[in-house]
């Protein structure tokens, strides 16, 4: 049988505040702890690159609060705020918390709180198991995280994929201003229905369905030129060719 284990990081500028919960983490089984951050900013370059299940994320930390980053992380890790203050107790729920955590915490409040990821996340993986296989070709929308909202994004609409280093652009028809949202072009194209995107750069996908224009070694997408890269170009070239008259 699978080993359950849930993936996560903990974030806390306080030095001895960091070990305890890493110490917390490392005594639970069913915890995995992937890093340590003192800020969120090391915490969102981390989570722009790796897929992570869940944070233990303080919230009172200089250039960027718990609370403001817990907005921008992916739509699949969870948080369980950290603080020593509690008027941001209901502030955090309202970001859909798993969890808040009163400092000082003992480890058996780690533990309650902890066994409420682990019951949400077995949850989660067991309606995965039990869904029909997805047929890639027909996925229709993705939900993103930006802001403070999670936004439907029709796959129609799409123009293509900007990556930056933290985040991704999103283009969309009919609109002058991408959707900016925290997550690596490498996650999104794990997403993706194969049949309708592709990636053609470290920093682009581009919808198949939307090309205008193919000009040597550029696609040209709503007046946007975007290189093929020469790591992606058999696989553009085979596309091409099966496209072709």
């Amino acid at each position: 049988m699978e080993k359950f284990q849930i993936s996560c990081v903990v974030v806390d500028d306080e030095p001895m505040a960091l070990n305890l919960v890493e110490s917390y983490v490392e005594k639970t089984p069913f915890l995995l702890l992937k890093k340590k951050c003192s800020s969120a900013i090391e915490a969102m370059e981390y989570l722009s690159e790796e897929k992570v299940d869940l944070l233990f994320l303080d919230i009172q930390m200089p250039d960027l609060t718990g609370i403001a980053f817990s907005k921008m992380v992916p739509k699949h890790t969870r948080v369980i705020f950290t603080t020593a203050f509690d008027q941001y107790a209901i502030e955090g729920f309202k970001v859909d918390a798993l969890d808040y955590l009163l400092k000082p915490f003992d480890y058996a409040e780690f533990l309650g709180a902890a066994n409420k990821a682990k019951e949400w996340f077995s949850l989660v993986r067991k309606n995965k198991k039990e869904k029909q296989p997805n047929v890639v070709s027909g996925k229709e929308f993705l939900f993103v995280k930006s802001e403070y909202k999670q936004l439907r994004i029709k796959l129609e609409e799409v123009l293509y994929f900007e990556g930056l280093k933290d985040y991704i652009k999103i283009w969309l028809k009919g609109t002058s201003k991408p959707v900016l949202t925290l997550m690596s072009l490498k996650s999104l194209e794990e997403e993706l229905p194969e049949t309708d995107f592709m990636r053609v750069h470290r920093s682009f996908i581009v919808s198949l369905k939307n090309i205008d224009v193919i000009e040597r070694s550029q696609i040209i997408i709503n007046n946007q030129r975007i290189t093929v890269s020469e790591q992606y170009k058999p696989k553009f070239l085979a596309f091409i060719n099966n496209n072709s008259i």
